[in-house]
């Protein structure tokens, strides 16, 4: 059973051959093929490359071509900033109101020397170099998320109870500009889409099913019929927004190291989804052995009694990780505790 036959059927619910490894690499994947991170978001080959350097020396199950979150905002001409050693984002505002959504025009994906174009050689130069070994995933943003971005947290925030019909013509829009990037994402090899949504752990659950969970649906529902699967990533303490999330129809669900393991699993397991997590990308990785981490892994492993689970961090492996650790974290799955090349007592 290979990477990418592990992870779908994990997916799926079936038999697997152990537990898929599915990190977030983006600043750790730039750090080890030694470009800047400026470079690594902003050059598609680039980007392909350091997530094949990682791949090469780690093998994990899956890779994602994600790497910032200015991608559709950058092509709605938004004034992005682009610092040497630090994701891009955006400057200022794109929206300061609902009526200036006429002034948008709906971006095309595929243009030429655009940032979502630019994602999309990235994916394609990725899924060629693996081919059918390594499940390879596209990357974007659900509606909500874009709202924020192109208006501005805070003011997006305000807009949910200032002006709703304003902020739903907003998600209209952005549903249909993130379905356009998802589907060009699918035409050019993704075989699954990562749909960040982290904006919407700061909701209560019923301004998430009002303002979020339709759109997420919509969204889910479009590359389902397209033929695709999709992974659903909100970062935060979702707790109380876990079976609302599981609404969404995505087929795979990340969990982030503030929600509780134990209740996650009983969630997930009870709707008989998949999930993944949820070791703290800082506690469980930084400055601690490869023993250490190795147990933090197994204990997870331990927990989950079900094939629906893959292993992975709550969020992205930042930069400074040591070799030895990752390499005890990717491994975990792979052997068993008497002849592991890192004892717990490392």
């Amino acid at each position: 059973m290979n990477s990418r036959e592990r992870c779908l059927a994990a997916i799926r619910g079936e038999e697997v051959d152990r537990v898929p490894v599915f990190p977030l690499l983006m600043a750790f994947a730039a750090d080890h093929m030694g470009v800047s991170y400026r470079e690594f978001a902003t050059n598609g080959a680039a980007l392909a490359e350091a997530q094949l350097f990682v791949y090469e020396r780690f093998r994990p199950d899956a890779l994602t071509v994600a790497s910032d979150t200015a991608r559709l905002p950058a092509d709605l001409g938004g004034d992005i900033a682009y610092p040497e050693n630090h994701p891009p984002f955006v400057r200022s505002p794109i929206l300061r109101d609902p009526a200036e959504l006429k002034s948008l025009r709906r971006p095309d994906p595929i243009r030429k020397g655009s940032r979502m174009a630019d994602r999309l050689l990235a994916l394609e130069t990725l899924r060629k170099a693996v081919g059918d070994e390594c499940l390879v995933l596209g990357w974007l943003n659900m509606p909500f998320a874009e709202a924020c971005l192109a208006c501005g947290l805070e003011n997006f925030l305000l807009l949910l109870s200032d002006d709703p019909q304003g902020a739903h013509e907003i998600l209209g829009f952005m549903q249909v500009c993130v379905i356009d990037y998802g589907l060009a994402q699918l035409d050019t090899g993704a075989e699954m889409l990562g749909l960040g949504d982290s904006a919407a752990s700061l909701l209560s659950p019923s301004l998430y099913r009002e303002f979020v969970l339709p759109y997420e649906r919509q969204v889910c529902d479009a590359f389902h019929d397209a033929g695709t699967l999709t992974k659903l990533h909100i970062c935060g303490n979702t707790t109380a927004l876990l079976p609302d999330m599981i609404a969404s129809g995505a087929d795979l669900f990340n969990v982030d190291h503030l929600v509780d393991f134990d209740h996650a699993h009983d969630v997930y397991s009870q709707a008989g989804v998949c999930f993944k997590g949820n070791l703290d990308p800082v506690a469980d990785f930084m400055d601690i052995t490869p023993g250490e981490c190795r147990f933090r892994c197994v204990q997870l492993l331990e927990k989950t009694g079900t094939p629906r689970y893959m292993l992975s961090a709550g969020c992205e492996i930042p930069v400074g990780v040591a070799d030895e650790v990752f390499d005890a974290f990717c491994e975990a799955p792979r052997t068993s505790e008497p002849d592991s090349p890192y004892p717990i007592t490392a």
